[in-house]
């Protein structure tokens, strides 16, 4: 054997191996943790780098605002770490170093800045993007994103995959020799079969009525076809629910198209298309700077802005004008998930008004427009006036 195929092949077996392992862990979970079964529930609140710490902020100042009662009678308590920025993350070659990793995991749910993934040409070592080691670390399968347009009819729910595809193992492929390059795609029976169903329990609980399958089945057969299949299965489960199936780059079309897009509610998406998907269908709320983002798992979620770190803001001392939509509109995510919905309708209908009724601030991103600060505590006096 060609001795650089043989190396190539032990590299194999090895994530093979471990991906069985994977596997084998995600056969032995739990249920879904029961937050009103906690003495304390633990808010992390994770700056993150570049922008991330200046708009992490404003979004905590308005939790805190809402939960103050909480917090006062010991239900609630904010945790704040500071640990996971590309500084550190360089320093300690790890894409989420061990003392921050701990730290999370004392937390029951994440508020995350976002954070800078090292790319060609950048001054930092190649080390795995922090959102997909965290991901991975706390299980948080179910990448969810919400848009609603409504002037648009336009209500859509995105249940992207989050630990499989194409990002699994996006930092272990393989370089066969000069010529030759290998990357690898993931899909699993366990792990589709949990995105899926989250898919429809929310389609169900929510009164949707159609479910939308999107992958590349028809030329990525192998790992697209069990992807699809097994969400078609799933599907069976639910009679009540209008099923179809599209491939990613008509999707990415009929998006844009007027008469077709308002006809679909929720998404199940492998990770990759999830990605891409996702940041398209943002653009019709204003962009990836207004929308929201939740990360569930079974005993941790995260929720974070889905936006960059945009490093260039802060090297022009511009981050104070950096616009925390996005990350606000998470934070209104997290409420609802652990259990405090009504106060998530209010911060989401404050962002609303805010935003696109009264528009008495705009952010710029520059010293034209309102500071972070400033649009924080605008948001916070329109809840007192709800």
């Amino acid at each position: 054997m060609n001795e650089a195929i043989r190396i190539a092949t032990e590299k194999f077996t090895k994530l093979l191996e471990e991906q069985m392992q994977r596997v084998e862990k995600m056969k032995s979970e739990k249920e879904f943790l029961n937050y009103d079964e906690l003495d304390k529930l633990v808010i992390g609140i994770v700056g993150g780098d570049g922008i991330g710490p200046a708009i992490t902020n404003e979004a905590h100042r308005i939790l805190e605002f809402l939960l103050k009662d909480e917090v006062e009678k010991g239900k609630v308590a904010f945790k704040v770490i500071d640990g996971l920025t590309i500084e550190n993350r360089a320093k300690a070659m790890k894409a989420i170093p061990d003392d921050v990793l701990q730290e999370l995991k004392q937390c029951h749910v994440i508020l995350k800045g976002p954070t800078t993934t090292p790319r060609a040409g950048d001054p930092w070592p190649n080390i795995e993007s922090a959102n997909v080691a965290m991901r991975k670390e706390l299980d948080l399968f179910a990448n969810v994103r919400p848009v609603k347009v409504p002037e648009q009819g336009i209500d859509w729910t995105f249940f992207r995959e989050n630990t499989e595809g194409a990002y699994a193992l996006g930092s272990k492929g393989v370089h066969v020799d000069n010529d030759i390059s290998v990357d690898f795609t993931v899909t699993t029976t366990e792990g589709t079969e949990r995105i899926a169903r989250a898919a429809f329990e929310y389609a169900k609980k929510n009164g949707k009525k159609r479910v939308t399958i999107v992958t590349k089945a028809n030329v990525v057969k192998t790992t697209d076809g069990k992807f699809l299949n097994i969400c078609k299965e799933i599907a069976k489960e639910y009679p009540e629910i209008e099923v179809d199936d599209w491939y990613i780059d008509i999707m990415t079309a009929k998006l844009i198209d007027e008469k077709r897009r308002t006809q679909f509610e929720v998404f199940i998406l492998p990770n990759l298309y999830g990605d891409i998907l996702t940041d398209e269908a943002a653009e019709f709320q204003g962009g990836v700077g207004t929308a929201g983002s939740a990360n569930i798992g079974k005993r941790y979620a995260m929720f974070e802005a889905i936006h960059g770190s945009a490093p260039r803001m802060v090297d022009e001392g511009r981050d104070k004008y950096a616009d925390p939509s996005s990350i606000i509109r998470a934070a209104a995510m997290l409420l609802a998930h652990i259990g405090y919905a009504e106060k998530a309708q209010k911060l989401e209908k404050a962002m609303d008004i805010c935003t696109n009724v009264e528009k008495k601030l705009v952010i710029t991103g520059r010293d034209t427009g309102a500071t972070g600060a400033e649009f924080a505590d605008y948001v916070m006096e329109t809840i007192k006036a709800l």
